[in-house]
């Protein structure tokens, strides 16, 4: 069985294979970074960065392009409101975003190019939809003129004389027909611009992906990503400016959309409460159990994120780390190097076979990364029989596919007992709250880290024998769920029953 994705522009499953030998090129929408992130603007960052590391355990050589919008209104108005410059907005917010990015095991692109750095590229494809007569220049930009291309609407299914309806009508735009969008923005009092032959001025939110994708992968290229909402228009849009200038090719073979985020079965909003920024969610919880609950959801359908639901992830992330942390005892294991591990999990033994038979046929059906969990979950007892070599090339081969699922804990510590947190939320909570208190701060994003934190005040406590303080931190502990014991190697701690 090969790889099948379901393309958004055919709406059906597909056999992927790259356009160009062993390479495949992706490109994938990032963020525009105006203000906090949230969990909303990471799931199709997770989404993807388990499609790029399954397209590597194939054997592809995956070139992984992402974007940064790093000039827009919503840019120059923060900007304006906080009294620093547009630059400053950006490095702002997308360092946070990186950081949290970070912390989900997402790695980082292989180029992140951004918006101002590409003016000329920009400049040059608005300048060939001018020669074909479908972008024209008014008094406040340069526009591109929907009705002067016959196959708009082909990837979002939408047809063109139905668009009106939904369509906000500007007063301060100078364009021929509601429809049209903007390819450049003539510079207004106050705002930073470019040159261009137009005027100095800066480039729509649209063109900019169109200009960065085509410097970088050259068109068409294998999958374009981005999330569900930015099918219309924006995605709509880069394929009416880039299409035309192909010659009949489309700007990308595969166009793969993720599913909208849900809290409490509201989306996501400011304005009904439920918004939190990402960095402060990935202080409540912890960060791989965040990325595996999103792997038990269908990439294209609606996330629900509600205490229930990551309680249940946690839990299943503990099960995976004690048995891989039984087998590397078992089969004395120390450590698990990333390449053994996914060697061991493409040519399996025999007593690992069918899990990764089932796990990779899970994911070769539409990257179904709950059926992948799925199959790890229904081996796991199979896997409490196993012994010496066999069991040291289970452990192996289960932290393959927990790599592929960028939630594999650090392969350098497999064989120590695991501590690693399952608290409700309520507990997890508390706990962070004692760790403020007590050591006056929460830094890091795990109930682990916060345990060593007040551990480590205690600690200091007892080489002071301050016995009376070093209870006292003990029985803190202990009300929020943490089971504090001491020997004469020192102080351990499990989570309460």
């Amino acid at each position: 069985m090969s790889l099948r994705l379901y393309n958004s522009r055919t709406r059906a499953l597909e056999d992927f294979a790259p356009l160009e030998g062993n390479r495949v090129r992706i490109y994938m929408c990032g963020l525009t970074p105006s203000a906090d992130p949230h969990l909303g603007h990471a799931r199709s960052m997770l989404f993807f960065d388990v499609l790029r590391r399954y397209l590597e355990f194939l054997g592809y050589a995956v070139t992984y392009v992402q974007n940064v919008t790093d000039i827009d209104d919503k840019i120059i108005r923060r900007a304006a409101d906080e009294g620093v410059g547009w630059y400053d907005v950006v490095e702002k917010y997308y360092g946070s975003f990186v950081a949290s990015l970070e912390k989900l095991g997402v790695r980082r692109p292989d180029v992140e190019p951004r918006a101002t750095e590409h003016i000329p590229k920009i400049v040059e494809i608005i300048r060939g939809l001018e020669r074909m007569g479908i972008a024209y220049e008014s008094d406040d930009g340069v526009y591109y003129s929907v009705r002067a291309w016959p196959a708009y609407g082909q990837l979002s299914g939408r047809h063109i004389d139905e668009l009106l309806e939904s369509v906000r009508i500007d007063a301060s735009e100078h364009k021929r027909d509601p429809l049209d969008f903007a390819l450049w923005k003539k510079q207004k009092p106050g705002e930073p611009a470019w040159d261009s032959p137009w005027g100095r001025g800066r480039p729509g939110w649209h063109i900019e992906c169109s200009a960065m994708s085509w410097e970088y992968l050259g068109e068409p290229f294998d999958i374009h990503g981005g999330g569900l909402d930015l099918i219309f228009p924006h995605h709509e849009n880069e394929v009416a400016q880039t299409e035309p200038l192909l010659a009949g090719k489309p700007m990308a073979n595969f166009w793969v959309h993720t599913g909208l985020l849900f809290f409490n079965g509201s989306k996501m909003s400011k304005s009904l409460g439920n918004f939190v920024p990402l960095d402060e969610e990935l202080r409540r919880h912890d960060p791989r159990a965040v990325r595996a609950l999103f792997l038990q959801i269908d990439y294209r359908k609606q996330a629900n994120f509600t205490a229930d639901s990551i309680a249940a992830a946690t839990k299943g992330l503990q099960r995976l780390d004690e048995t891989l942390a039984d087998l590397a005892r078992r089969g004395d294991v120390r450590q698990i190097e990333e390449a053994d591990a996914l060697e061991a999990l493409r040519s399996p033994a025999r007593a690992i076979e069918p899990m990764a038979r089932a796990f990779r046929e899970a994911l070769d059906g539409d990257m179904n990364t709950a059926g992948a969990l799925a199959a790890l979950f229904a081996w796991l007892t199979a896997a409490r029989s196993l012994e010496g070599e066999q069991a040291a090339q289970a452990a192996r081969a289960l932290y393959g596919a927990l790599w592929v699922l960028g939630i594999a804990p650090a392969g350098d510590r497999l064989a120590e007992p695991r501590a690693e947190a399952v608290l409700d939320v309520a507990r997890t909570a508390a706990l962070r709250s004692l760790c403020e208190r007590l050591c006056g701060h929460a830094n890091g994003g795990s109930v682990r880290e916060w345990v060593e934190a007040i551990l480590d005040v205690r600690r200091q406590a007892r080489r002071e024998r301050n016995w009376g303080r070093s209870d006292e931190l003990r029985d803190a502990l202990a009300g929020v769920g943490i089971v504090v014991k001491d020997s004469k190697e020192g102080s351990t701690w499990t989570i309460a029953g």
